[in-house]
């Protein structure tokens, strides 16, 4: 499934997201072990699917962060925009964006993992060229491999995996260090990650 169709149905359901998700403790947990291991100084943070902004954002922004975000959903990134004015949001898919700055933690939590298979590669690979020394990359993705769909919201969404020997094969290749790795929502198909760049 193409980026903007996921985008489209993301924009059906922001209000709702926002709503469920906007003081969650979801995911906070693994975010702020990743922040553990980024650098003291720089702070600079990019939040990959960002969605409506909210709690990750805030966390992020606590911690001392200045913060860019993206999605591919417009009426999400209205929201963030709204509630997150001293953020630099914009409406962009990762499989095409142009990322000029480096950053010393990306976080794409359950983004990944809606792009289309191919494109899990390129865009890894991406990010992970756009660490600062000792920059974090934190994301997550299922445990499987291959292509599925599932049912949410009364839409239907795509979903992909490489699998978790194939993404940490990866992150070596660009040459970054496993920090951390955890299955963190059993008995779902659910893995988070962090890799660090090194000198």
């Amino acid at each position: 499934m193409e980026p903007i169709i996921t985008g489209k149905k993301y924009d059906k359901i922001a209000n709702i997201w926002h709503r469920d998700l906007d003081e969650s403790e979801y995911g906070l947990k693994q975010i702020k072990r990743a922040i553990e291991f980024c650098p003291a100084e720089g702070k600079k943070a990019l939040d990959v699917g960002c969605g409506c902004g909210g709690r990750v954002i805030r966390l992020l922004e606590g911690s001392g962060f200045s913060v860019c975000g993206f999605d591919v959903s417009e009426k999400m990134v209205e929201i963030a925009r709204t509630n997150h004015p001293l953020c630099d949001f914009k409406v962009a898919d990762a499989t095409t964006l142009e990322i000029e700055e480096n950053y010393d933690l990306i976080i794409a939590w359950d983004s990944i993992f809606h792009l289309p298979l191919d494109q899990h590669f390129p865009v890894i690979q991406k990010l992970s060229s756009k660490l600062n020394t000792n920059g974090v990359l934190l994301y997550t993705f299922g445990d499987a491999q291959g292509e599925h769909t599932d049912t949410w919201h009364n839409d239907e969404f795509y979903y992909s995996s490489m699998g978790i020997n194939r993404n940490l094969m990866l992150l070596m290749e660009c040459g970054l260090k496993i920090v951390h790795l955890v299955l963190d929502q059993l008995p779902n198909n659910h893995v988070t990650v962090m890799a660090k760049r090194t000198p």
